[in-house]
Formats: C-alpha cells, structure tokens, sequence
C-alpha cells in the first residue's frame, strides 16, 4: 500500500493573465525587431501589438483572461495530438535503433539475460556498503 494516492489527476489550470501578456509582449517584440537581425526593415505592427499586450498586461489583465482561456485551450487541444507523436518518434526513432545495435553487439547493461548456471542474480557490493546499524534511523 503507497503512503500517497496515486488516483488523483490535477487539472491543468491557465497561467495568470499577466504573465500571458508579458509573453505575447515579447513574442511580437521579436516578431517586429528579428528583420533587423538580417539587416530588414523592421516591422511596425508587431511592435504596435506588442505595445497593446504590454498595456492590457500593466493596466487591465482581466482584459487578457478570454484570450488566455482559448490559448490554453488550443494547447491542450495541440497536446493530444503532438505528444503522442513527439513520443512515439522518440521511442521509435531513437531508443528502438540503440536497443537493436546494443543486442546485435551482445551488450546486457541491465543483465537481464537468464543465466540458468547462476545460483542468484544478487550483485555482491564491493566495497560493501555502509554498516547495517547506521540505518536503523533512516527518517
């Protein structure tokens, strides 16, 4: 039995609608400054929205807090869909080809390969460990 349920599911929630302006602020910031990175005109509505999201977040946030709700909710529809891929891509495309070269190589770092001569799996611990005794206060 765990000391902690492990039933429990914690909704995600929205972040303030504060640091949502502040986001958006920089975001279009970079949006209207990058072109000069590449020596390009720079772009005067990104600056403009930028210019609006910085004073809804200083002066009204609440006016961010529908803007915010449908960003949330668009990530959480995005996440549905691009994590299970991310992940699959990851497991597929990256841990599958190295179990595959590691078995063709023979390796076994978790030995896990049944050795019916041995009379237990137990690694002996060398140096042993710490005294048994200092251990019976553990908390």
């Amino acid at each position: 039995m765990n000391h902690e349920a492990m039933d429990r599911h914690a909704a995600p929630h929205p972040p303030s609608e504060r640091s949502f302006g502040i986001v958006f602020t920089v975001f279009f910031s970079l949006v209207a400054l990058w072109p000069l990175v590449k020596g390009r005109p720079w772009r005067p509505w990104g600056l403009a929205v930028a210019v609006v999201f910085l004073a809804a977040t200083l002066v009204w946030p609440a006016s961010l807090r529908l803007p915010n709700r449908w960003w949330f909710q668009l990530a959480l529809l995005l996440n549905r869909f691009v994590s299970p891929v991310a992940i699959g891509i990851l497991f597929y495309g990256v841990f599958t080809p190295f179990a595959v070269v590691m078995r063709w190589a023979g390796k076994d770092p978790l030995r896990q390969r049944r050795d019916s001569a041995a009379s237990t799996y137990w690694i002996d611990r060398d140096p042993p460990g710490p005294d048994p005794k200092s251990m019976a206060r553990q908390f």
